[in-house]
């Protein structure tokens, strides 16, 4: 059961740490005194993207067999380790703060469609409690949001985003190649 929360938790924190979206949350961070209200849309597009994605990859273990989910899922991981392994360029995000809650919600929701992070939560909820996974990928996500917001800046400015990147593949292709022995 801690391992339904703690492995989404961790895996999604380093695999969003120093990524566009929080980038983006950095940048529009400096844009506005506001904090309160951005780091409320921010958080309330994660619920509503992630949520989204726990939702369809619990209900798609009731269609699909087991073990094609674990090979699918592997193999995404893998892909998705190596993506962020050879990632060579630099995201830049661009900001125009009009209201600080809108803005926050749309940049996110829109950035984390689709994203990596969110696929892999939809994975997770195959797999492990959704409930659980949801309140990892959330608090995750929340915390380094927050981090963004009030010490990003200090954070990017210690941390080679590059290192992060290196741990973050590592750990998808580790998760992986786990679901894809799982599968044998």
């Amino acid at each position: 059961m801690l391992e339904d929360f703690l492995i989404p938790f961790v895996t999604i924190g380093l695999a969003e740490l120093g990524d566009k979206t929080q980038i983006a949350v950095l940048c529009l961070s400096t844009q506005t005194r506001k904090h309160l209200f951005l780091l409320a849309g921010v958080l309330l597009a994660f619920i509503i993207t992630d949520g989204i994605a726990v939702i369809l990859g619990s209900y798609a273990t009731n269609i699909i067999p087991e073990e094609y989910i674990k090979i699918a899922g592997g193999i995404i991981f893998v892909i998705f380790g190596l993506i962020t392994l050879l990632q060579r360029e630099d995201e830049e995000a661009e900001c125009e703060l009009k209201n600080p809650f809108l803005t926050g919600f749309g940049v996110i929701f829109v950035s984390e469609f689709g994203d990596k992070t969110q696929i892999a939560a939809g994975l997770f909820a195959t797999k492990y409690q959704p409930l659980l996974v949801l309140i990892g990928v959330i608090l995750a996500l929340g915390i380094l949001s927050l981090l963004a917001v009030y010490l990003g800046k200090f954070i990017m400015e210690k941390v080679p985003r590059r290192l992060i990147s290196y741990i973050a593949g590592a750990v998808f292709i580790i998760i992986g190649i786990t679901y894809l022995l799982m599968s044998i």
